[in-house]
């Protein structure tokens, strides 16, 4: 298969299927958390005045951990650095620069939900939104491959030379796998009326083994001890932590709530 054209014209104007396919990505995120605010009759309207802030922490956030994962390249190619178009957006770094800015505009718009509340209620959304900007995102970009292969499922990527492991449509498929699971998750701790951040902290965890296992199978040179592979671990250890300390301070409120049954045990 022939790689997907990262950009084209319109008139004089230069357009990059990178960027089209990112936006797509965020709308659908924006309005599927939406409607899961809704679903669940929460405060949803501060979203529509947020959106744009959390969007723009995320991408400046996803470019500095990349750059800096990258530091020697761009230390010899700096304009390089504001060359988004080319892909090179850390999740992580993502994270890191969107949930802080989320957090704080949720405390002063909607100061009534949980945080945890939320986070757990995002976190299919963050899944499925992976799961489609790993298609409409990566695999568009600009040597958006993985290793090079011989294998029958290798695709030809803009910029790079010859068939290599379609690394985004593998991780489309684990991103979407992951959502579905996330779902069901999602009904059982409610079921077990598990504490707030559950769902987040056991996603999180699974994430964090897709992720290892991606640097490690198809990305990383070499295969070990990558600094995605190495933060993979540290997420999966502290995901392993906390749903420890969740199913305790679920124990915890359940005897505060029935002292007679904590006596009969």
């Amino acid at each position: 298969m022939k790689p997907i054209p990262v950009d084209f014209h319109i008139g004089p104007l230069q357009i990059h299927t990178y960027g089209i396919g990112l936006a797509i990505t965020f709308y659908f995120a924006y309005r599927y958390f939406e409607k899961r605010l809704r679903d669940n009759e929460l405060p949803w309207e501060w979203l529509a005045s947020s959106v744009l802030w959390i969007i723009g922490a995320a991408i400046i956030g996803a470019r500095i951990v990349h750059v800096i994962a990258n530091i020697k390249y761009y230390l010899s190619s700096p304009i390089e650095v504001f060359a988004i178009w080319h892909g090179g957006l850390s999740s992580f770094g993502g994270l890191a620069g969107a949930i802080p800015v989320a957090l704080y505009l949720l405390h002063k718009r909607a100061p009534d939900l949980r945080p945890l509340v939320a986070l757990d209620l995002i976190t299919p959304v963050l899944m499925a939104s992976w799961a489609m900007g790993r298609i409409l995102g990566p695999q568009l970009m600009y040597a958006g491959g993985g290793r090079a292969t011989n294998a029958w499922y290798g695709l030809q990527y803009a910029g790079q030379i010859g068939y290599r492991i379609p690394v985004p449509v593998f991780q489309a498929t684990e991103d979407f796998i992951i959502f579905l699971v996330s779902l069901q998750l999602e009904k059982f701790f409610k079921s077990k009326e598990m504490p707030s951040g559950t769902l987040l902290i056991a996603t999180v965890g699974l994430w964090s083994v897709e992720r290892f296992f991606d640097e490690f199978l198809w990305l990383a040179v070499p295969r070990l001890w990558d600094a995605v592979e190495v933060f993979s671990i540290i997420l999966f250890v502290f995901s392993i932590f906390g749903l420890v300390m969740q199913i305790k301070k679920k124990r915890r409120l359940a005897a505060e709530l029935d002292p007679q049954d904590l006596s009969n045990n």
